[in-house]
């Protein structure tokens, strides 16, 4: 059945290709004995269908960068690679940094920057770091008990538009669904994640934390031009999310459907990976999970939320079709 689904994708059937991504978002290393005839066809995308790319494989798609490929064949490759995260694909990542494969002067990011849309990065001391965890949760948007952060009278507000400030998360490191789907961040205590609901849509915006729960706007964030200038302040939703169910695969967010926020795992994006480069020291800042706009007010778009423990920030960015 795979196999006829490779060969149908090959040959521009759209529904093929949501079927053999349904697998690769529920169980990828299905996909692992069909690997040779996705290459075979050239069938490159979408590249998290390589998740579970095995070593012969990963050999294969450095061979052919090696040897040379158009922009859009190597841009494809190089994502292949980051969503295997294969020992072999970072090795070749590294070497390509600094000796890099033919065509790559027309890409528009370096080739070690792939490995961000795979979830994982190389840190200044040269080390390998996952940005996301591999468990899951859905994130079920409920109304907040009394006296959570920011319900006082005096609520902090947005320098950029007056909106009141919006605790997008507050997460309780004694709690084990938390623990174990962000135990890659380091944190422990609690972490409340505050941001501009309305201006997160237009900037990353980024707050300084602490393990007891504080949380404050960084006075280094910068209103972009593009800011819309006098629609008023917004008001933020109402509803915080709160761990339900384990998903039964880190890559089950959805960032389109009703129910497709999640807390850990591995993101959706809409458009190419973001994460923020944190504010104290530039590294990459760790995944903490997604909220999907028709899981708030059935609008479209997600916000991604994402933190640094070394350095004490947050960071939620936005990203829509």
């Amino acid at each position: 059945m795979i196999d006829d689904l490779v060969r149908r994708a090959a040959g521009d059937d759209d529904v093929a290709v949501e079927e053999l991504s349904e697998i690769a978002d529920s169980a990828p290393a299905r996909l692992t004995p069909h690997h040779g005839l996705m290459l075979d066809h050239d069938l490159l995308w979408p590249a998290k269908l390589y998740r579970a790319a095995d070593e012969q494989t990963v050999r294969r798609v450095i061979e052919r960068v090696d040897a040379g490929a158009d922009r859009l064949s190597l841009n494809h490759l190089l994502l292949v690679l980051a969503h295997s995260g294969h020992p072999l694909a970072e090795l070749a990542l590294r070497r390509w940094a600094s000796q890099p494969p033919p065509g790559a002067g027309e890409l528009h990011v370096g080739p070690l920057d792939y490995a961000q849309e795979g979830g994982w990065t190389i840190d200044a001391d040269g080390s390998r770091r996952e940005l996301c965890g591999d468990v899951a949760y859905e994130w079920l948007l409920r109304a907040p008990a009394p006296g959570r952060a920011g319900d006082s009278p005096d609520r902090k507000t947005c320098p950029w538009c007056s909106s009141p400030l919006w605790v997008a998360a507050e997460l309780d490191f004694g709690k084990q669904a938390v623990v174990t789907a962000l135990w890659h961040t380091g944190w422990s205590g609690r972490l409340v994640v505050e941001t501009c609901y309305f201006c997160a849509c237009y900037a990353t915006v980024f707050s300084e934390v602490t393990p007891d729960g504080g949380a404050s706007w960084w006075p280094g964030n910068i209103a972009p031009a593009y800011l819309p200038k006098d629609e008023g302040p917004e008001e933020p939703p109402a509803l915080l999310p709160v761990a339900g169910p384990r998903r039964p695969s880190p890559f089950r967010a959805s960032a389109w459907s009703s129910g497709g926020s999640t807390l850990g795992g591995r993101p959706e994006w809409i458009q190419d990976a973001d994460h923020p480069g944190c504010p104290g020291c530039g590294q990459r800042m760790d995944y903490l999970g997604l909220i999907g706009g028709s899981d708030i007010d059935a609008g479209e778009g997600a916000y991604y939320l994402h933190t640094h423990q070394p350095c004490g920030f947050t960071a939620v960015n936005y990203q829509q079709s």
